[in-house]
């Protein structure tokens, strides 16, 4: 298990990272993913054998956001 902190940019507000996290969580191997849009920071634990980190950080460009 693998554990990341990605800066994420535009996330405006509680349903910006509310839907970041569904949309994270959703992928296969992401076993918890917290975004705070007030940090702007997503705290993620994945399994790297699962889900690479590119395609968790297509994943954030896909939703709208992007990962400074």
């Amino acid at each position: 298990m693998e554990n990341i902190e990605l800066k994420v940019e535009g996330m405006h507000c509680g349903g910006c990272s509310g839907r970041l996290n569904r949309v994270l969580n959703s992928l296969d191997g992401v076993e918890n993913a917290e975004a705070n849009f007030e940090t702007g920071i997503v705290k993620l634990s994945y399994n790297g054998n699962q889900v690479s980190l590119d395609t968790i950080k297509e994943s954030i460009a896909d939703a709208g956001f992007s990962v400074k």
